[in-house]
């Protein structure tokens, strides 16, 4: 395989992960975009690359640590919704927040995570910890679970309460989640995007938004479908067969940003 083949194979992948660690597909693609024209412009940065996705992770480490900046309040010119992300960043710690995506979102290992960040594993599982301590003090809400499996619902149920959130309904199809949110609004949305009777839940989750901007993560074992390229990506999407520390670090970036898309 050649190195822009190996690359190519890791882009989406590290997309996802940009715009999880900055809330914005925008300000995500641009970190991106700026780690390959670094790679391109360094030799033997672009030789390391074909190491695999540590190498690729480590060098939009780079690119992002040099780029990141305290956030005080919100920048001139912001919207609302970038204006309340950017004021619910002050609470959590970037670095934090990047070690915890790592190694729960990315699945790489406490070792990998650190080799990305420049540190060691106890450092990485210390910030690990610090980053959960920060999620449990986020306010709890209401979850509607869009799943035909129902093992796989009831999974999602479990941890789901096991977080503290409650649960305002379930569905197998779009027109049981359609019957959901006509009693009640979620605060977050939990979506598979292949549904029961071959209704999509890309097509649910349009309902919802139609309502109000709800946080919403996809959770598919067809995560090629929303990383085309061709329409806004979702900002967190799991995939199956998922573990559960993955879901509950989406739930919390979901519930910091209070978005069901991504800011810019």
């Amino acid at each position: 395989m050649s190195l822009s083949d190996r690359i190519a194979a890791n882009l989406p992948y590290l997309r996802r992960y940009a715009r999880a660690l900055t809330g914005s597909q925008k300000n995500g693609d641009a970190i991106v975009t700026a780690t390959l024209e670094a790679a391109l412009a360094d030799d033997e940065l672009k030789a390391s690359l074909a190491g695999g996705r540590v190498p690729l992770y480590r060098a939009f480490n780079a690119v992002w640590s040099s780029a990141c900046m305290e956030y005080e309040g919100a920048p001139v010119g912001a919207s609302g919704l970038e204006s309340a992300a950017n004021l619910r960043l002050e609470s959590i710690t970037p670095r934090n927040r990047q070690a915890l995506l790592l190694t729960t979102l990315e699945d790489f290992s406490p070792a990998q995570a650190a080799d990305i960040m420049g540190l060691d594993s106890t450092e990485v599982e210390a910030l690990v910890d610090e980053a959960v301590q920060e999620i449990d003090r986020e306010s709890a809400t209401s979850v509607l679970i869009i799943e035909d499996e129902p093992l796989i619902s009831m999974q999602l149920e479990d941890l789901v309460t096991s977080l503290g959130h409650e649960i305002c309904g379930t569905a197998a199809t779009r027109t049981q989640a359609r019957e959901v949110i006509a009693e009640r609004t979620p605060g977050l949305v939990l979506a598979d995007i292949q549904l029961a009777d071959g209704s999509s839940g890309i097509d649910a989750v349009d309902d919802i938004l139609e309502t109000g901007n709800v946080p919403v993560i996809f959770i598919t074992a067809y995560p090629e479908r929303l990383l085309t390229g061709d329409r806004p990506e979702p900002t967190y999407l799991v995939t199956k067969p998922f573990q559960e520390r993955t879901v509950r670090a989406a739930i919390s970036q979901a519930l910091f940003f209070g978005s069901s898309n991504p800011i810019g």
